[in-house]
C-alpha cells in the first residue's frame, strides 16, 4: 500500500483527536459553567500541531506507515493516543491562560472570543487550571494501559518541560518594552514555544521505542521546528491580518514584545526560519530517509499562513 498522504493521516489523527477530548473532558464530570468553558476552550478549530507532531514521530520510528489502514488506526495504540491527549490538554491550558488580562490580554482566538470574554475571567482561571491537570492525568492511564517502562519514560519527558513553557512564559512577560538580544529572545522561546513541540516529537518516539541514536535525530528536529515554529509567528503577526489568524494582528507590538522580526527585519527572519526548517528536516532525514511525516508535517508548518 501506498502511504497516506498527509492530509489523509493528519485528517485522521484530528478525527480521533478531537473525539477524545470532549469524551475525556465530559468523563470528569465538571460543574457548570465550567465544563462548558473547557470544552469551548478544547474544541475551537486549532492547527493540532503537537498531537500532529507525536502521530508522525511514532509513525516515522515505528514504520509502519505502509500497513493498511494504519493511519486510521493509530487511535487505537493507548500511549500514542494519550499523549496527543496530554499535549494538546496542555497547550490548550497555556492558551487560556495566556489570553488572560494579566497576560496578553486578548479578546479574540482562532476567530472567536477567547474563554474569558466568553465565560469571565474567574471561569476560564479555573478552566486552564483544570485543563493543566487533566493532561496530568492522561499519564496515570498511560502508566498502567500498556507498560510501566513506556509510560514512565512519557511522564518524565513531558513534566518537565511542561515545567520549562511556564518559565518561558514568564522570561517573555520579562521582556516586554526590552530590547533583547537574538540569544535572549532563543532562551525564551526554546521554552515557551519550543519546550512542548520537544516534548511531542519525543513522546512519539518513545511510543515507537526508539533507540538512543533515533531519538537523538528526534531532538535535533523538534529544538530547531520548535523556532522555527515561534520565528514563523512573529513573522506572521506582521504580515498577516486578523481574518487569516484569527486573533488580533500586530499584538506582540501592542505589548512592546521583542521579536525575531523586530530584531531582523522581516526577509532576514523568513531565511532564519528557513535555515531552521532545513536543519530539523535534514536531521530526520538522515536517520529515517525522507519519505515520512515528520518532513511532510515540516512542509505543512513551513507553508502555513495562521
Amino acid at each position: 500500500m501506498t502511504k497516506p498522504t498527509f492530509t489523509d493521516f493528519s485528517q485522521a489523527i484530528i478525527t480521533q483527536l478531537e473525539r477524545d477530548i470532549t469524551a475525556y473532558i465530559t468523563d470528569k464530570h465538571l460543574p457548570e459553567p465550567l465544563h462548558s468553558a473547557c470544552l469551548y476552550a478544547m474544541t475551537n478549530g486549532g492547527k493540532r500541531v503537537r498531537p500532529l507532531l507525536v502521530a508522525s514521530s511514532f509513525a516515522t520510528v515505528s514504520q509502519v506507515i505502509n500497513q493498511q489502514n494504519f493511519y486510521k488506526n493509530i487511535g487505537k495504540i493507548d500511549s500514542v493516543r494519550l499523549s496527543m491527549l496530554a499535549v494538546e490538554l496542555l497547550h490548550g491550558y497555556s492558551l487560556v491562560h495566556d489570553d488572560l488580562p494579566c497576560m496578553d490580554d486578548d479578546d479574540l482566538r482562532r476567530g472567536r472570543p477567547t474563554t474569558h470574554i466568553k465565560f469571565g475571567e474567574a471561569t476560564a482561571l479555573l478552566a486552564g487550571d483544570v485543563l493543566q491537570n487533566l493532561a496530568f492525568e492522561t499519564f496515570c492511564e498511560q502508566i498502567f494501559a500498556e507498560s510501566w517502562r513506556i509510560g514512565n519514560n512519557l511522564l518524565t519527558t513531558f513534566t518537565p518541560r511542561a515545567r520549562r513553557m511556564i518559565m518561558g512564559q514568564m522570561l517573555d512577560l520579562n521582556g516586554e518594552q526590552k530590547n533583547l538580544t537574538q540569544a535572549e529572545l532563543e532562551a525564551i522561546h526554546r521554552d515557551k514555544t519550543g519546550a512542548l513541540i520537544e516534548a511531542s516529537v519525543l513522546m512519539g518516539g518513545i511510543c515507537g521505542q526508539a533507540n538512543e541514536q533515533q531519538l537523538n535525530a528526534l531532538e535535533i528536529f523538534s529544538k530547531n521546528i520548535g523556532l522555527a515554529f515561534q520565528v514563523q509567528d512573529d513573522i506572521l503577526d506582521v504580515t498577516a491580518d486578523t481574518e487569516q489568524l484569527g486573533k488580533p494582528a500586530h499584538s506582540d507590538e501592542k505589548l512592546d514584545k521583542s521579536t525575531y522580526v523586530k530584531l531582523l527585519g522581516v526577509e532576514q527572519a523568513k531565511d532564519y526560519a528557513q535555515s531552521l526548517f532545513d536543519t530539523a528536516k535534514n536531521a530526520v532525514i538522515a536517520e529515517f530517509g525522507n519519505e515520512n511525516y515528520l518532513i511532510d508535517l515540516a512542509n505543512w508548518l513551513w507553508a502555513r499562513q495562521k
